[in-house]
């Protein structure tokens, strides 16, 4: 993934983000640098994505919906690979 945001495996943002959705929204607009159709179709997030709140899998919080709090780690990981 961090091909797509310019070879950068980790992004500290000081953004008022409420939830995952937006967060998602702001790195389509503000931070991907190539390829946005790995990373959403859309305004959603691509599927083979998983997406870890605090080592957390969003499927068992609210998906798009999680509320976002300061300090929170956001772990992006694509399960798809080459072969």
């Amino acid at each position: 993934m961090d091909v797509l945001f310019g070879g950068r495996q980790k992004l500290d943002l000081d953004v008022s983000l409420k939830t995952i959705e937006e967060l998602i929204v702001y790195l389509k607009e503000k931070e991907l640098s190539e390829r946005e159709e790995l990373f959403v179709e859309g305004t959603n997030l691509r599927s083979g994505i998983l997406v870890l709140v605090n080592d957390v899998d969003w499927e068992v919080l609210d998906r798009e919906k999680t509320e976002l709090n300061e300090g929170d780690d956001i772990l992006f990981l694509s399960t798809l690979h080459g072969g």
